[in-house]
C-alpha cells in the first residue's frame, strides 16, 4: 500500500473512531427532564469559595445561604433563589435551566444579584451514572476559561455542586466553589 492510501486509510480510521466515541458519548447521555427533580424544595446550603481565582492561591472562604428551587414549563425547567451569605454581604442570585429532548441535554444558566445586566454564559450537559457534569466557555479578567458543573452525592436529603475553572482549554481543572446542600423539612 502506498503512503498515500496509508493516510487515507489512516484519517478514516480516525473519523470512525472519531463517529464511535461521539454516539457512545450520546448513549451514555441519560439526561431526561426529571433529573433536577431532586433540587426542588428548601435547602440550607454550606457555601467553601476559593478567595481568588485562576491565581494560584489556597486561600477559601466559608459562608452559609439557602437555595429554593422550582420546576417550571411542566418540567422541562426548573429556577432556584438562592440568598448568599458572604462575609462581605448577603447577595442574590438565580440559577436558570433548561432541558432541550432533542440533544438529551441541560443548560445551565446563572444570574448574580450584583451584576443582575448580565446572563453567564450556560454550561451544557447531563447525567450519567447518578452525576450531571456540565461545560461551557467563559472569560475571566479579559482570558478564555473553560468552566465545568458538577452535581454530585445527590440523596434525598443532601447533594454536592462544585465549580471549576480551567485556563487551557481543559488540560487542568481548579475547583474553586464548592455547595454542601441540606434538604430543610417542613414540620
Amino acid at each position: 500500500m502506498n503512503n498515500a492510501v496509508k493516510k487515507i486509510a489512516q484519517v478514516s480510521q480516525a473519523t470512525v473512531l472519531s463517529a464511535c466515541i461521539a454516539q457512545s458519548a450520546v448513549a451514555e447521555a441519560v439526561s431526561t427532564p426529571k433529573d433536577f427533580d431532586f433540587l426542588i424544595g428548601t435547602w440550607t446550603v454550606k457555601h467553601h469559595q476559593l478567595k481568588t481565582r485562576l491565581a494560584g492561591g489556597d486561600e477559601w472562604i466559608d459562608f452559609e445561604g439557602t437555595t429554593t428551587a422550582q420546576t417550571l414549563m411542566e418540567g422541562t425547567a426548573n429556577v432556584d433563589d438562592n440568598v448568599l451569605d458572604k462575609p462581605t454581604g448577603r447577595y442574590r442570585a438565580v440559577s436558570l435551566r433548561a432541558f432541550d429532548s432533542k440533544t438529551k441535554q441541560w443548560s445551565i444558566w446563572w444570574l448574580d444579584g450584583r451584576n443582575v445586566g448580565t446572563l453567564d454564559p450556560p454550561v451544557r450537559g447531563s447525567f450519567a451514572n447518578g452525576a450531571g457534569t456540565f461545560y461551557g466557555d467563559d472569560v475571566l479578567d479579559g482570558k478564555p476559561i473553560r468552566v465545568r458543573f458538577l452535581w454530585s452525592d445527590i440523596t434525598a436529603d443532601t447533594c454536592r455542586w462544585s465549580q471549576a475553572f480551567s485556563p487551557d482549554g481543559g488540560k487542568t481543572w481548579e475547583t474553586n466553589w464548592v455547595m454542601n446542600f441540606t434538604r430543610v423539612r417542613s414540620r
